[in-house]
């Protein structure tokens, strides 16, 4: 299958499941009141539909999408099918950022801890740039991004352990489970930009991966710019990555199951994988907030918790294949 076809019949999906997923949540509506909703999107029923459930849907599709897109790169940059935008640190980075915001106060000063968690991703990303521009073994780079991840990941329970209010504890505890709950088209809106950055330096570097399959020293007789892809591909996945942690939280899971769910059918090519990679990114998202959204719980489950009661197992299968693959 092309990947062109692929894409769109991965479009038609995600409408197909956005539409659905606006359609339907905790607050059933009626007949009368979904037409109600669309001839006047100010009345209470359309407020619930383009107010609430619309923001949300889209803000699911726009992050996972970026997670989804920032694990194709990493796992064709580093060569490794189980590797994730996690692996390096930068979802830990911008987990300790939202944090350390909670933490000081800053939660009420609008767009503070969306800023505070970008620049964590960020700063995280960017010894990853230097230790990659020095280190070209996947290998190395690897253990400095799960070095780099433990030491984040260190600073983020030092955070709790100092934090003197019991409430600042209970929200840095939800950020870090990750939710799309209460987010409105502002709030999309302000995460595209630096994720448009992001996907743009990711095309950019896609023929650079492809070399990459053919190993160092051919890769370095490709004539491309091989120092400045693998830059620029570490750079877009952490700021997808940064941004995706921003809006939503640290979520899991979805850029390292979303590249294989599509991999195949585009031939293992690591560029033709990056746009469907983002597609089904976006689908399994979506797809989970809506399950944590209509599941007949007391509290809703949170977009983290689902995505890792889901992904832990295809995780597991992954995993075992690739080592089937390893042993053959």
């Amino acid at each position: 299958m092309s990947a062109g076809r692929l894409s769109a019949l991965l479009v038609l999906a995600l409408l197909v499941l956005a539409a659905t997923a606006i359609a339907f949540g905790e607050a059933p509506l009626s007949g009368v009141q979904y037409v109600q909703a669309f001839r006047a999107p100010s009345s209470p029923p359309g407020e619930v539909l383009w107010a609430l459930r619309a923001p949300r849907v889209v803000a699911a599709a726009v992050v996972g999408g970026a997670l989804g897109l920032a694990g194709a790169v990493m796992q064709g940059l580093l060569r490794n099918p189980l590797a994730e935008p996690g692996v390096l640190g930068v979802s830990a980075g911008g987990g300790l950022g939202a944090a350390a915001a909670i933490a000081l106060g800053l939660a009420v000063v609008p767009g503070a801890i969306e800023g505070a968690a970008l620049a964590g991703a960020l700063l995280a990303g960017l010894a990853v740039i230097v230790a990659a521009a020095r280190f070209r073994e996947p290998e190395t780079l690897i253990l400095f991004g799960v070095a780099l991840s433990a030491f984040a990941g260190a600073l983020t329970a030092l955070v709790f352990n100092l934090s003197l209010s019991p409430m600042a504890t209970r929200d840095i505890l939800s950020w870090l489970m990750g939710s799309v709950a209460n987010r409105d088209w502002g709030d999309v809106a302000w995460a595209l930009a630096p994720m448009a950055l992001g996907a743009g330096l990711c095309a950019y570097a896609a023929r650079g991966l492809v070399m990459m399959t053919l190993g160092e020293e051919a890769a370095a007789l490709s004539g491309l710019p091989m120092a400045r892809m693998r830059a620029a591909s570490v750079a877009g996945a952490a700021l997808l990555t940064g941004a995706a942690v921003a809006a939503a939280g640290v979520i899991g899971f979805v850029g390292l199951v979303a590249p294989h769910l599509v991999r195949g059918a585009v031939r293992h090519d690591p560029a033709r994988v990056l746009l469907p990679s983002a597609l089904a990114g976006a689908i399994l998202l979506v797809a989970a907030d809506l399950v944590g959204r209509i599941l007949p719980t007391e509290v809703e489950l949170k977009l983290g918790v689902v995505t890792a009661l889901f992904g832990a197992p295809l995780f597991a299968l992954i995993a075992a294949r690739v080592a089937r693959s390893w042993r053959a």
